[in-house]
């Protein structure tokens, strides 16, 4: 049995509540001070041209300030500011923190606030007019800015003809250097971090990005390096990039293989600033050696690496993520939220063992056991959006009758897509099959591409008893919604209907794990492994429903049935039956339901004491309080029998039973 919970939380919000992130100690910002402020040739580009430049040869190492060879442009990689210097009369510099995208940062003093320690962010070059444009817009644009997530602006000061952001000091990591040390302590091999880790870093700084776009910014510059990690938040904590919507003037700044392509052309966007989420999770969670080379816009073949073989829903995330049609993409920061915390319960609840309790904001829970047979009308329905005009009339709608609906759905005082989705699934229910395809096709013909539209069609399908079809249709929403749990039973549901159980069982599994209150996915994932063969499997299935489900009882007698029951050629072993007994004793079951099973461990029992020798067991092994003597076990079956022909539903059923009972009871000489 399988109880779902939230795992563990920690005293910060870090790790969404779900996990433990590795904590950052508070670090000195004197401690922080590069004591040889040197930036690596290898990350020595000329910003006019994105040439390689300052490069040594032959041993002798490149220059660290002169001219690009292809395009003129100067290039100075040193440090403006020395420590000790005092900027503006108020910031005194203590060295150099970092170099970034856009210029050395530096940590320095505020004399006029109580020697609080800030940083300070310059140029590259004072030259390149992109550069100092981009700083401009930064301080007009942060000054609107302000949330837990995102670096505090304090000050823009100028010094020597350059100008400099005050920005508060947040002691840390970002995620590049949390990567970097890792791959140290690696032996110099890539150490990337877990999925569950990665993700909940990226989940943090979501809000963040949600907050620019609310006030039409976008970051553009969303990378590990941008990405600091505190003692208890992540903070983006370089904006330089940051760019206000429809600003034709506005110069674009970006990192090679996070940037998505069509941002040289068309210029950034929303999508494309959440292009720049999905490969910063790449970076993360596994080795992208290649992602600013071979696979600048692409991701590796999922077989080429194992946590996107692993969680096939991690990949459907970082496909949609980095797909090449910007409106194939997550559309905001709060959709691509929602699908990244499914994706997160469906890798905790994996790694874990332990599944996470999460609601869908899409979705209905899905209703019913589906115990018997795989049944599509256990899948849940699409919700209604709460922005939709008719969402008060949908909801006052109580008529159980289809055609009612129908006849209260059409006289609606307005004519939505929810008014029409509704429609659909009505007609569904009713079986009018074709009234409903002809209103899906009026859907998808007035207006942009709609999930709903493709779930109702795989439901159509279902219904149609093509479930082949219905495969291709759910598999469409799965790769729109890979957070979702709904997707997945459909899947299982429509492989197991087309006849491919192994297929199905892949599915079924994902869901049980994640969610065992869904129970028609337990239930479903028994069945497909049964008809593999695999009993265990099948009885670990059983296992998963919890025991607040009101399918807890129907899975238990399952179980029980499934231990009692022959596999193949072999009859139930001893140990097999005395926990099936077991568990029988455990049920609150009477009267006609409860002797049926005890009919049934009975019969295994005898049958297992005449093929072979009876067990023996100085304590008196005993089943349902009747020791294993074939004698004792005919005549409590034979009771059973009897008992059982007096609950018969009909004359014929009853005689049977009787039959039953003679045959089994123990020859005497009378």
């Amino acid at each position: 049995m399988t109880t779902a919970s939230r795992i563990r939380s920690t005293s910060t919000r870090l790790g969404a509540g779900l996990i433990e992130i590795p904590d950052v100690p508070a670090r000195d910002p004197a401690d922080a001070v590069m004591a040889d402020p040197l930036v690596p040739e290898k990350r020595r580009f000329c910003t006019t041209c994105r040439q390689p430049v300052g490069r040594g040869r032959d041993g002798t190492p490149g220059r660290s300030a002169g001219f690009c060879r292809k395009c003129g442009a100067p290039f100075s990689f040193r440090p403006a500011l020395a420590p000790g210097d005092l900027v503006a009369g108020q910031y005194q510099v203590a060295g150099c923190l970092a170099h970034g995208g856009m210029g050395w940062i530096y940590v320095a003093r505020d004399r006029n606030v109580s020697d609080r320690w800030v940083v300070l962010k310059g140029l590259i070059d004072a030259d390149d007019p992109d550069a100092t444009a981009a700083a401009l817009a930064e301080r007009r644009f942060l000054a609107e800015v302000e949330h837990p997530n995102i670096v505090k602006i304090f000050n823009f000061v100028e010094h020597d003809g350059l100008g400099y952001i005050v920005m508060e000091y947040v002691g840390g990591q970002s995620l590049g250097q949390i990567l970097e040390a890792r791959r140290r302590a690696n032996g110099g091999q890539p150490d990337p971090l877990a999925p569950e880790q990665a993700i909940a870093y990226v989940l943090e700084v979501l809000p963040a990005l949600g907050h620019l776009h609310d006030l039409g910014l976008l970051f553009c510059d969303l990378k590990v390096d941008n990405i600091l990690q505190t003692r208890h938040a992540v903070k983006l904590i370089d904006l330089g990039g940051v760019y206000r919507l429809g600003d034709p003037e506005g110069a674009l700044f970006g990192t090679v293989g996070y940037q998505a392509p069509e941002v040289s052309e068309l210029g950034p966007s929303i999508s494309s600033d959440l292009f720049t989420v999905a490969r910063t999770l790449a970076v993360l969670c596994f080795d992208f050696h290649d992602y600013q080379s071979d696979h600048r816009f692409t991701l590796p073949s999922q077989e080429a690496v194992a946590p996107l073989q692993r969680y096939d829903s991690l990949y459907r995330f970082l496909l949609k993520g980095t797909s090449p049609e910007p409106d194939d993409r997550f559309q905001s920061a709060d959709e691509i939220a929602d699908q990244l915390f499914g994706v997160l319960v469906e890798v905790v609840a994996d790694r874990e063992g332990m599944p996470v309790e999460a609601a869908s904001k899409l979705f209905t829970t899905a209703s019913g056991t589906g115990l018997e047979l795989p049944d599509w009308r256990v899948l849940p329905r699409p919700q209604v959006s709460r922005d939709d005009a008719a969402a008060g009339y949908l909801a006052t709608i109580t008529a159980t009758d289809p055609e009612q609906m129908i006849v209260q759905l059409r006289a609606a005082p307005e004519r939505t897509i929810e008014v029409d989705l509704r429609l659909v699934a009505v007609m569904l229910d009713a079986g009018w099959l074709a009234d409903a395809d002809a209103l899906l096709g009026e859907i998808e013909g007035g207006g942009p591409r709609d999930w709903r539209v493709r779930w109702y069609r795989g439901i159509a399908e279902m219904a149609r008893g093509t479930p082949d079809r219905a495969v291709v249709s759910f598999d469409a929403v799965y790769t729109a919604l890979p957070g979702e749990i709904a997707p997945k039973l459909a899947l299982g549901l429509a492989h197991e209907t087309a006849g491919e159980p192994t297929a199905a069982a892949r599915w079924y599994d994902a869901v049980a794990r994640t969610n065992p209150a869904i129970t028609s996915a337990s239930f479903g994932l028994a069945r497909c492994r049964l008809q593999c063969g695999d009993r265990a499997g099948a009885l670990a299935a059983y296992e998963r429903v919890p025991d607040t489900s009101s399918g807890y009882v129907d899975a238990q007698i399952a179980r029980i049935r499934c231990l009692s029951a022959r596999d193949g050629d072999r009859d139930p072993a001893l140990d097999e039956l005395v926990a099936a007994a077991s568990a029988l004793e455990a049920l609150p079951l009477d009267g006609e339901q409860r002797e049926r099973l005890t009919a049934d461990l009975l019969d295994a029992a005898l049958r297992i004491t005449l093929v072979g020798p009876p067990p023996v067991d100085d304590g008196g092994v005993s089943l349902l309080g009747v020791p294993l003597i074939e004698r004792e076990l005919r005549i409590a079956l034979e009771r059973s029998y009897r008992e059982l022909a007096r609950h018969a539903a009909n004359r014929a059923e009853r005689i049977a039973l009787v039959d039953d009972a003679n045959r089994v009871r123990p020859r005497t000489w009378i």
